[in-house]
């Protein structure tokens, strides 16, 4: 997967953005093997996660299901919710019919039962959104008192470096990239926002911050892609940032 970004472009006839069932087949592809989700988004979830033997957990944003996957390997009983339909399909392939998983719309309304999970894990989900009340207000409805909220979004400071010179870091503002996929370019578009408006909410909405986190990449990662890693000699990068939340 490639990325032509920040990109300032109106829609053009017929053109939506963040559609997963354009290319939900080529996304969950990439993602089986990719750097950015393979070895360092879904293992810092998983890994943030801990022990999950016995515990309920939602996946918010469930996608192709290879998060909730990974948990279950680990001992969970997992369900997840997405709004694409054809990721969903993909997750029940992936799952099977034993896993209840439902469409639905983070930011509305959710059809899970309050305080039904110990956990819920939101893997880069929050940022498409432009406001976070709904969405943690019923993430925090369906936990359990002292349930964990485990997300991960875009790192702001990675969003500043990559806007044009002059852009106001304190300002919740959307961004627009182009991603290429399955020999296609498609429009995304995700909402920025400084670190104390991300953290603000999160305690607006009734959770304590327990974890802040700027993971390095899962082993291999040096191995599998040295050409990323030639000039960081830390091995590691910035790109997203990870939060673990309870419940107050």
């Amino acid at each position: 997967m490639s990325w032509i970004s920040p990109i300032e472009a109106p829609l053009g006839p017929g053109e939506s953005t963040n559609d997963y069932d354009r290319f939900a087949e080529a996304y969950a592809a990439e993602n089986e093997t990719s750097l950015i989700n393979a070895y360092y988004a879904r293992p810092a979830i998983v890994d943030l996660a801990g022990d999950v033997t016995g515990r309920r957990i939602l996946d918010a944003g469930c996608g192709a299901g290879p998060v909730a996957e990974a948990l279950r390997e680990r001992g969970a009983a997992v369900a997840g919710f997405d709004s694409s339909a054809g990721m969903l399909a993909l997750a029940r392939r992936r799952l099977g019919d034993d896993v209840v998983l439902e469409r639905a719309e983070l930011g509305g309304p959710l059809p899970f039962a309050d305080a039904g999970f110990d956990d819920v894990v939101a893997s880069l989900v929050l940022h498409y959104l432009e406001d976070w009340t709904t969405a943690l207000a019923e993430l925090r409805r369906v936990l359990k008192p002292g349930g964990r909220l485990i997300l991960s979004v875009n790192h702001p400071f990675v969003s500043q470096m990559a806007a044009p010179r002059g852009t106001d870091y304190f300002a919740t503002r959307s961004t627009s990239e182009m991603w290429e996929l399955g020999g296609a370019k498609h429009l995304m578009t995700f909402w920025d926002r400084p670190l104390h408006a991300i953290t603000d909410a999160f305690t607006a909405a009734g959770f304590q911050i327990d974890v802040i986190s700027e993971p390095a990449p899962a082993p291999g990662a040096r191995e599998r892609f040295p050409e990323v890693f030639a000039q960081k000699q830390s091995g590691k990068f910035l790109c997203f940032l990870f939060f673990v939340l309870t419940k107050a």
